[in-house]
């Protein structure tokens, strides 16, 4: 490979149809680039890159246009000089098509090398040998299994801490290392739930306990899990469990006889 090893490219709606001698990992900086490996197609935006194997046929194309970081991997001689251990697991990585996501620190990565002076070979070296680097690990780990589930420990413990007050996405997808969007794909994909879905049944559950084990007047009850007003609070308890909050401690106190 003769090119540049990072390069900045914006595409367009004309198609693009080839092939490479070398692997090459294409990452989305801004719009959305549609690409097809070896007849598997995927879409490539912000905080996403495809793997396009050495020899591997692949089309893209771009009907609003997109930015995108793309890495020319130079060839084994620089795996091998550049990653050392890594070489090994980068090969693996690079010799199959796949569309992957990124988490917040490698999309910092990129972001960063795509405002730097990409033209420059130690930048450009440096660089890349570090994306190569962080992905590797990242898909090692998560093959493993030491990255399948969400951490949902440290999501209910910050719920509890903070249900009286507005609790957002963003919140959770910080505590995951996510984006907002990837962190909503993997609670759909766990749960069959979206993550604000999760946050309001979390509160209830904290609200259902607070009925039950305390003599909390309502009020305060639904202002501790984020409701300002009662009457919602009394409807969302009623479709959560089926029963008024007032209904429910009634019940408990007539069980407790």
């Amino acid at each position: 490979m003769s090119g540049p090893i990072l390069s900045l490219r914006h595409y367009r709606h004309s198609l693009i149809a080839h092939s490479h001698e070398h692997p090459q990992l294409v990452f989305g900086l801004r719009g959305r680039l549609e690409f097809e490996v070896q007849g598997h197609g995927a879409g490539i935006d912000r905080q996403g890159l495809v793997v396009v194997p050495a020899g591997a046929h692949h089309t893209c194309a771009s009907t609003s246009g997109s930015d995108c970081l793309v890495l020319d991997v130079p060839g084994e001689h620089w795996l091998c000089e550049q990653l050392g251990e890594h070489a090994d697991a980068s090969r693996r990585l690079l010799d199959r098509p796949a569309a992957l996501g990124l988490n917040e620190r490698q999309q910092q990565l990129v972001d960063w090398l795509a405002a730097s002076p990409v033209h420059d070979p130690l930048i450009a070296r440096q660089g890349a040998a570090l994306l190569l680097a962080s992905l590797t690990s990242s898909t090692a780990a998560a093959s493993s299994g030491a990255c399948q589930r969400l951490p949902y420990a440290a999501f209910d413990a910050h719920i509890e801490q903070h249900a009286a007050y507005p609790l957002q996405v963003a919140d959770l997808a910080r505590i995951a290392g996510l984006s907002c969007t990837r962190l909503h794909a993997r609670f759909i994909a766990e749960c069959g739930m979206t993550p604000m879905e999760y946050v309001r049944q979390r509160r209830l559950l904290k609200a259902r306990r607070l009925v039950l084990q305390t003599l909390l007047p309502m009020g305060e009850i639904a202002a501790q899990v984020g409701y300002s007003s009662q009457s919602a609070f009394s409807a969302a308890m009623l479709r959560a469990f089926g029963c008024t909050p007032l209904a429910l401690r009634r019940e408990s106190g007539d069980n407790a006889h």
